[in-house]
């Protein structure tokens, strides 16, 4: 670990042999991590990274984790204020400041003409024990509604046991969401909705439309997903950015957080997942014009 907290002093070597090392052991496809580590390395040998801050040379490694196989949750991250250095923790410190200026995640909550509902959730999917208690208010706000809009044009991915929890607003009964496979091939774990949800459910029957956007990224895209897949939702707005592997993060320097994917995802609908290709709309338009279709489009079925 590198001792300085200066965007300039760091020993770049040290750095990436410690990234290639970590990308070696936890990648989720142990091929394509072996050739990841093998880049890296001779890119290093090379002096690719030598005389550069720790902002460039986290432009520079991630272009090269991201140019064998696109794996856009392959990363390394560059932070402007110092970041703890257990694992994990980077993101959830950049995650905890953005929670505290986004209304906890759920900025907006709108009832529109002919009792269609809006509900945006943005920036992030927050984790649970943040936010189970602004989502459970405005998921309750909104379950008398005739129809429901959520928003994830701004949302950029987060937790998947938030993901769960939402879904069990607007699912009845419980329901197998997702499968995450470890890189040994095994089930690491099951997604499903919980038995119990607190407050009111919108519940499984009445309209519901997610709006995407080409940002739209990881658990945000996980949310539209499942409910497209269980025929739940209309998606409608872009194609979203196409990241479907959890990862697990590493502070590699006091600026620089490695972003890793551990597992795959796998649904239990589709076999597959949304990796590389995005969650494609059902209704494709604009991202700047989705609400508008999808209110024209909801409230056309509900005369």
């Amino acid at each position: 670990m590198i001792s300085t907290t200066s965007p300039r002093a760091l020993d770049a070597v040290a750095i990436v042999e410690s990234i290639a090392d970590l990308v070696c052991e936890n990648y989720v496809f142990p091929d394509a991590a072996r050739q990841l580590a093998d880049l890296l390395r001779r890119r290093s040998a090379e002096g690719s990274y030598r005389a550069v801050s720790a902002e460039e040379l986290a432009e520079a490694v991630t272009a090269d984790l991201r140019s064998v196989n696109g794996d856009l949750h392959l990363a390394l991250k560059y932070h402007a204020v110092p970041v703890p250095a257990e694992q994990g923790a980077a993101a959830l410190d950049a995650m905890r400041r953005e929670f505290d200026a986004s209304l906890c995640g759920v900025p907006r909550v709108e009832l529109l003409d002919g009792g269609v509902a809006v509900l945006e959730i943005a920036p992030k999917v927050f984790p649970l024990d943040w936010a189970a208690q602004p989502l459970t208010a405005a998921l309750s706000l909104v379950a008398p509604a005739r129809a429901l809009i959520l928003d994830l044009r701004r949302n950029t991915g987060g937790d998947p046991d938030t993901v769960a929890f939402i879904c069990g607003y607007l699912l009845d009964g419980r329901t197998h969401l997702n499968t995450m496979v470890s890189r040994q091939g095994k089930v690491a774990e099951q997604s499903w909705t919980p038995p119990f949800v607190p407050g009111a459910r919108f519940g499984g029957s009445k309209p519901l439309s997610v709006l995407t956007s080409g940002n739209t990224f990881s658990a945000a895209e996980e949310l539209a997903y499942d409910l497209q897949q269980l025929g739940r939702a209309e998606i409608v707005g872009e194609a979203t950015r196409g990241g479907a592997h959890p990862r697990e993060g590493w502070t590699v320097h006091p600026h620089l957080e490695l972003s890793v994917p551990v597992a795959r995802a796998v649904n239990p609908v589709s076999g597959t997942n949304w990796e590389g290709t995005g969650v494609q709309p059902d209704v494709l338009c604009d991202a700047e014009a989705a609400l508008d279709r999808a209110l024209r489009l909801t409230v056309a079925r509900l005369t």
